[in-house]
C-alpha cells in the first residue's frame, strides 16, 4: 500500500452504527470516509461525487437495499470495490450479493483491527471474508474431512481452498513451492470448471459443494 489514505463511503441505515464506524475509521492514518449514506437510494445519488475507493455496504436497507444498490452502482461503474456489512442470519442474501461483484463481507459485530484489515485487502483489490463468518457458513452445510469433489483435481481444490482463506496468488504461490502463474493458471481453471465469475463466488461455491474445511 501507498501511503495515499484509502478513501471510503459508508451506507447503513443505522445512524449510530454508521457515525461510530466513520468516527473509528477516520481516527486512523490510513483511512478517509468520503462520504456516507443512509440506504441504497440515497448512495446512489451520491457515490459518483466521491470516487470512493472502497464501499461498506449494509445489505437489509429501506427503499433500495444493498444488494440492488450494488447492481446499480456497478452498472455505472463496473471497478466499484463493495465490502458488504453483515450480520449472522443474513447468509441467504450472500449469493445474490456475490452474483452483483462484491468483494467480500465483513461482520458487523467484528473489531477494527479486522475491519481495517478488510478494507485495506479489497483496495488491493483481493475479496476479503470474515474468518467468522466462513467458519458459520461451513459449518451450517455440515462439513466433513471427506470432501473430494469429481470435478476437481486434488491440487485445485487445494488452491481453491487458500482462495477462499484470502490468500493471494503470490501467497498460495509461496506455500505450493509453485509460480504465481501457476496458481493463476489454476485460478482461471477453477473458474472455468465451476462456471464462477470471480473469486468471492468461487468461495460459496465451494462451501455449498463442500470443498473447504477451516479444520484442515
Amino acid at each position: 500500500m501507498t501511503d495515499k489514505k484509502i478513501k471510503v463511503f459508508i451506507v447503513d441505515d443505522h445512524d449510530m452504527f454508521r457515525q461510530g464506524v466513520k468516527t473509528l475509521l477516520n481516527t486512523t492514518n490510513r483511512i478517509e470516509v468520503v462520504g456516507e449514506a443512509i440506504n441504497g437510494k440515497d448512495f446512489l445519488e451520491k457515490f459518483t461525487h466521491h470516487d470512493p475507493d472502497v464501499i461498506l455496504m449494509d445489505i437489509a436497507m429501506p427503499e433500495i437495499d444493498g444488494i440492488e444498490a450494488t447492481a446499480l452502482a456497478r452498472e455505472k461503474n463496473p471497478d466499484l470495490k463493495v465490502l458488504a456489512l453483515t450480520m449472522f442470519g443474513e447468509e441467504k442474501y450472500y449469493y445474490q450479493m456475490i452474483q452483483q461483484g462484491i468483494k467480500g463481507f465483513v461482520l458487523k459485530s467484528s473489531g477494527i483491527s479486522e475491519l481495517l484489515k478488510a478494507i485495506e485487502t479489497v483496495a488491493e483489490g483481493n475479496n476479503y471474508f470474515s474468518n467468522e463468518l466462513l467458519v458459520k457458513l461451513i459449518q451450517n452445510v455440515a462439513i466433513t474431512n471427506h470432501s473430494e469433489h469429481p470435478l476437481l483435481t486434488p491440487r485445485e481444490q487445494e488452491v481453491l481452498k487458500w482462495i477462499a482463506l484470502g490468500y493471494s496468488n503470490e501467497e498460495i504461490a509461496e506455500k505450493l513451492h509453485v509460480s504465481a502463474a501457476t496458481i493463476r493458471t489454476h485460478r482461471t481453471n477453477l473458474l472455468h470448471k465451476t462456471g464462477c465469475k470471480n473469486s468471492a463466488s468461487l468461495v460459496m461455491w465451494a462451501i455449498k459443494n463442500k470443498i473447504i474445511d477451516l479444520d484442515e
